[in-house]
């Protein structure tokens, strides 16, 4: 094997400069900070936009989806283009230029007067966080020293999931604010009262967008102030930059021979002339790209974003009372954050595979679990869906639930509790409606149109003016008739169920977040070889973006269909496969040089 990185140490970390590699480390931090907020704020802002704007501009709801549906089209773009960029202007430039476009959004939003700016703010959102979800991981590949990779990739994952945590704080402190402002209004005259709500609301969205704008400007300021990545100089011919920039994260005693690792692979022959390149087609460049897109598709298989989406519904379904669901979903995300800090410290000691191993065989134990939890409690229900069928007005359902509705579609759990689930669809768009008899405040089975149909958005348009139509449209959905799919009806779980099944996603996101929430990054950046490391991670982040989002799409319908216990076994299924890929076909990179892992495939 041609492996020249072999005969060569790994570079000593005792030696290594500290400071500059913790203010690396900070740095990529920043950057998963960015890509959480990206995610998460506009679910904060969105009641406000909707109550303000809609009224203000004229806002249609077609125009509101596609302001929400913008940052996913903005970050689909921008992944796939992210890896050129990298190459064309460099790692650094890239960062820099992610936070630029972050930084300039927040002004856009936050003062924008119409649809238009609004829908730009949040495309140059999108637009950096696609570059960021590539740049980042990438960065923080090539620069650390290979013991401290995995610390790298975590510290991202972990500033990620507390930029989702901070943005759902936002969120909350501001509708608190809404609501002392709403009471504090309460008496006074009709036209008074709504002007200054209308003030109030509009002033909370615009603030939301505003409280981004400090770490923008952070890490912005703090990528202009780092190197640029050593290989991207190697590969551009700039050796002398390249030593600089490993003397600021490698041991002095290591600069050198880290440089001819790195130069190795494109080492001229001993006649002057180039080195011959492998076809891109060979194995050493295809079975690596398979393996990092196998393990991002997984991740998102796992159901790792519609537990966390859907955690108040899941929870409320199997038995707990809504309040109480509600604190357990802040518990859920609180503690993804706090396993992600250890994995942060067993990741370089224990290695990828192993703590892939373990994350996917434990989420695999606990999403059985919580199936054959759910297949016990849906077991048994009454099928009522021709007897709701038969009570429709034209194509919508206000039916009240009182005492007696309840008894005649079930009368066999006399003095329990019931729970109804009804699945239902107008065209194409489906959706899923539960009532619970014990609840005193929902107290009427409402199905309406609006609340299925959904807004064209940006990315489903796009298809249809291509001649695709991989979503449904609006426009044949708006005289679509109503059916009722599936409505059963069965005696509520008690909570114990619901705590056990809370406990099961407990434990869901404990090993996820040890396991694949962290490996994942270091998959997409320590598996791609250097030659296709920048478009191959475009390209897989792509795949990982692609499935998360089809899993979401078909959440709702299946459960409606075949109950929560399906998707369940459909998840645990998945991610069997996944601990399979784990096990036996990812080779472990933990202290391995980004070479040595390349010359493994050779």
């Amino acid at each position: 094997m041609n492996d020249a990185s072999a005969a060569m140490p790994v570079p000593a970390v005792a030696d290594a400069p500290r400071w500059p590699v913790r203010y690396l480390l900070f740095i990529g931090g920043m950057g998963g900070l960015l890509y959480g907020i990206d995610i998460g704020i506009i679910a904060g802002a969105l009641p406000y936009l909707e109550a303000t704007a809609t009224a203000s501009w004229h806002l249609t709801t077609q125009q509101l989806g596609f302001v929400v549906a913008a940052v996913l089209l903005g970050s689909v773009l921008s992944s796939l283009f992210a890896g050129a960029v990298a190459d064309l202007i460099g790692r650094r430039g890239a960062m820099v230029l992610a936070g630029l476009l972050f930084t300039a959004s927040i002004p856009v939003m936050a003062l924008s007067e119409g649809y238009g700016p609004l829908l730009m703010g949040r495309l140059l959102q999108g637009i950096s966080g696609g570059l960021i979800g590539v740049v980042v991981p990438l960065y923080l590949a090539e620069v650390l020293s290979p013991e401290r990779r995995g610390r790298g990739a975590a510290m991202f994952q972990l500033l990620l999931t507390i930029g989702l945590v901070l943005a759902a704080v936002i969120g909350l402190y501001h509708a608190h604010s809404v609501d002392v402002a709403t009471a504090a209004v309460a008496h006074l005259p009709g036209d008074e009262q709504q002007r200054l709500l209308f003030a109030v609301k509009d002033h909370a969205w615009r603030t939301i967008f505003w409280s981004c704008l400090l770490p923008g400007l952070m890490f912005t300021g703090g990528a202009l102030l780092i190197s640029e990545s050593p290989r991207w100089l190697v590969r551009r011919g700039r050796i002398d930059k390249a030593r600089r920039a490993l003397q600021r994260t490698v041991a002095p005693t290591e600069v050198e021979a880290t440089l001819a690792r790195m130069q190795a692979p494109d080492a001229p022959a001993s006649d002057g002339t180039p080195a011959e390149r492998d076809p891109l087609l060979s194995r050493r460049y295809v079975w690596p790209f398979i393996l990092a897109c196998l393990v991002l598709a997984f991740t998102q298989a796992t159901g790792i974003n519609s537990v966390l989406a859907y955690a108040v519904n899941i929870l409320h379904q199997a038995g707990l009372p809504g309040a109480v669901a509600n604190w357990a979903d802040v518990s859920i995300k609180l503690l993804n954050a706090l396993m992600t800090v250890v994995a942060l410290v067993l990741v370089d000691r224990k290695g990828r595979k192993f703590l892939l191993m373990l994350g996917t065989g434990g989420i695999t134990v606990a999403l059985l679990c919580a199936a054959l939890l759910f297949v016990r409690s849906e077991h048994g229900r009454l099928d009522v869906h021709a007897t709701l069928q038969q009570q429709l007005v034209g194509d919508s359902l206000a039916l009240p639930m009182d005492a007696a509705q309840w008894r005649r579609l079930d009368g066999s759990a006399e003095g329990q509790p019931l729970q109804l689930t009804v699945s239902y669809s107008y065209g194409g768009f489906s959706n899923v409606r539960s009532l619970r008899s014990d609840n005193p405040v929902d107290t009427t089975l409402q199905i309406r149109r609006e609340d299925a149909v959904s807004a064209d958005s940006v990315i489903g348009a796009f298809f249809r003016r291509i001649h695709l139509n991989p979503f449904p449209d609006p426009a044949a959905a708006a005289s679509a008739p109503l059916v009722i799919e599936r409505a059963v009806i069965g005696p509520v779980p008690s909570p114990t169920h619901g705590w056990l099944v809370a406990g099961c996603i407990l434990l869901f996101v404990a090993f996820f977040a040890v396991g694949p929430g962290v490996c994942v990054w270091l998959a997409l950046s320590e598996l791609m070889p250097t030659r296709i490391r920048s478009n191959g991670m475009s390209i897989a982040l792509l795949i990982n973006q692609f499935v998360s989002t089809v899993i979401a799409a078909i959440f709702l319908p299946t459960v409606g269909h075949h109950g929560y216990a399906s998707m369940f076994f459909f998840w645990a299924g998945c991610t069997l496969l996944y601990f399979l890929v784990a096990a036996f076909l990812l080779p472990e990179t933990k202290g391995k040089t980004l070479e040595e892992i390349e010359a493994r495939f050779r």
